[in-house]
């Protein structure tokens, strides 16, 4: 889940309007513009500076470093209100990327938290260079990626949806119990999705925003206001509104992924992200704290990423064969990481997990997240 509304992120969804791939399929994944190229982002406390602020078309890195910024911890690249890629939790001294084929256009670097100067500023893509020659068999690979990671979204909110009726249905009927028993599995579906819904403005933090990430409790919904009914307070009185928003939210969800098409390279930005989240607010038992199936979410957000990067290992592999036997072997890891705390269909409560534990866990997916990230800048064509 992510935090304040004001600070949306996402895998970010290609909106076809605004942010087809430059030169690729029909997909934007792959035979794109010109010769890969990097742009520096820096983050300060007046917000976010690009060096260059102008690029050719084309597949680009964008390596963002937080030099001083305390109350900054990411940066957006937006068309409009589409958040087309980010990179969070940026501390000061800290650095990350993410990687795209952007298309020409007017864009925005946002900087969400910037005092002193503004929060977004304004960075150009003019016309691409011709493409640098790409691998046919590379292109097919990623333009099937696309296509089946797309599959892949639209079942996963499927029974995201399914799963949400039937918990929002005990809802309705006061059934703490039945209410209990239907939370998982919906929490699942959506956190092996998370950083797709984040891409749609304010439907994540409406869906999945913790107490903490919203300025008036009474304006709090989604699925954890709900966890806390449930797990903490035991009562399910009031709720029946706060479970019809939800249904419609998630709803809202499936209609807006049915037509979605993402590039290669935003997947992988996608399975970092999710990674991130893992090591973010999972692993300190942040996200689920009135229920205590933090593992839960941990599996889902690893699912999400290991289906990421699968589509996208055949790939890689012609690639870079060296990184696609790492993260391989690091995803195997991560799981045998998890597997201790299997309870029957779901996780011990996070609440018996030892601080030394948790230590491992996150020690398991840094060691995951260092080679992952380093997907998207290969297969980014």
């Amino acid at each position: 889940m992510h935090r304040a509304p004001i600070a949306f992120s996402a895998i970010a969804v290609i909106v076809a309007a605004s942010a087809a791939a430059c030169g690729g399929g029909s997909s934007g994944s792959g035979g794109g513009g010109g010769t890969k190229q990097t742009v520096a982002v820096t983050i300060s406390p007046k917000g976010c500076t690009a060096n260059p602020a102008s690029i050719a078309a084309g597949p680009t890195t964008f390596n963002i470093t937080n030099k001083d910024a305390a109350a900054i911890s990411e940066a957006e690249l937006m068309s409009g209100d589409t958040i087309l890629g980010e990179k969070e939790n940026l501390t000061p001294g800290l650095s990350g990327s993410f990687s795209l084929n952007v298309k020409e256009g007017k864009y925005q670097l946002y900087c969400p938290g910037a005092k002193g100067g503004p929060e977004k500023t304004d960075f150009v893509v003019t016309a691409g260079v011709a493409a640098a020659p790409v691998d046919p068999r590379v292109t097919a690979q990623l333009n099937t990626a696309a296509s089946q990671y797309a599959d892949y979204v639209r079942a996963q909110v499927a029974e995201l949806v399914t799963g949400t009726n039937a918990f929002a249905a005990a809802v309705r009927a006061g059934d703490l119990a039945q209410a209990s028993a239907l939370y998982g599995a919906p929490r699942l579906n959506y956190e092996r999705i998370e950083p797709v819904a984040e891409s749609f403005g304010d439907l994540d933090p409406d869906v999945d925003a913790r107490i903490d990430d919203v300025p008036d409790e009474a304006h709090w919904t989604g699925f954890h206001k709900l966890e806390k009914a449930i797990f903490a307070d035991r009562s399910l009185a009031g709720m029946a509104p706060i479970a019809d928003k939800l249904v419609a939210d998630v709803n809202k969800l499936n209609t807006l992924v049915a037509k979605q098409t993402y590039q290669p390279a935003q997947i992988a930005n996608g399975a970092t992200e999710l990674l991130g989240e893992v090591g973010k607010t999972k692993v300190t038992g942040e996200e689920e704290r009135y229920s205590k199936l933090d593992l839960l979410d941990i599996q889902g957000n690893v699912d999400g990423a290991d289906k990421a990067f699968t589509l996208l290992k055949p790939a890689l592999t012609t690639l870079n064969p060296t990184l696609a036997s790492t993260v391989t072997t690091r995803f195997t890891d991560m799981y045998n990481a998890i597997a201790p705390y299997r309870k029957g269909e779901s996780y011990v409560s996070y609440d018996t997990v030892t601080e030394a534990q948790r230590r491992t866990l996150s020690q398991t997916v840094d060691a995951l997240a260092e080679p992952l990230s380093q997907v998207a800048g290969t297969v980014v064509q």
